[in-house]
């Protein structure tokens, strides 16, 4: 797959290293092509006229959040204000201190106590016969 991308390289260098500009030739036609010719595409742009200025040049500290420059500094406090104070700190404490999901926690502490427990006592922390064989219905067997 790459080897068939990687012939398309030298044709996008290409495209993208010609300007965007339409050249027509203007020498006389011999054929049956026509006769039009363009002699002039669009005019050039004016550079010494009045432009557009950037929000960088008026406001060294522009924020992006208006053009004014005191709101735009105040809109950005509280936007900050609001995004970090209140979303990640209230945010994670709350879920820090949700309760166990699912009471992982403690099964975990409970079974921590048991093994303790039968260990202080000298027990195996399972026993052999962890159910009690006389209650376990086993089928015939014929009923398999």
């Amino acid at each position: 797959m790459l080897t068939r991308v990687s012939c398309f390289g030298p044709v996008f260098s290409r495209l993208l290293s010609h300007s965007p500009a339409r050249f027509v030739t203007q020498s006389k036609t011999t054929g049956a092509a026509g006769s039009t010719v363009v002699t002039e595409l669009h005019p050039p742009a004016d550079k010494a006229g009045h432009g557009e200025v950037s929000q960088y040049v008026k406001n060294p500290d522009f924020h992006g959040f208006s053009s004014d420059p005191v709101v735009d500094v105040w809109n950005m406090r509280v936007g900050f204000f609001f995004g970090i104070s209140l979303a990640l700190v209230i945010g994670g404490t709350f879920i820090h201190y949700l309760p166990d999901h699912g009471l992982r926690q403690w099964a975990r502490r409970e079974a921590e106590h048991v093994i303790q427990q039968r260990e202080k006592e000298g027990l195996p922390l399972i026993a052999e016969n962890y159910y009690d064989p006389n209650k376990i219905v086993l089928p015939s067997a014929g009923e398999e």
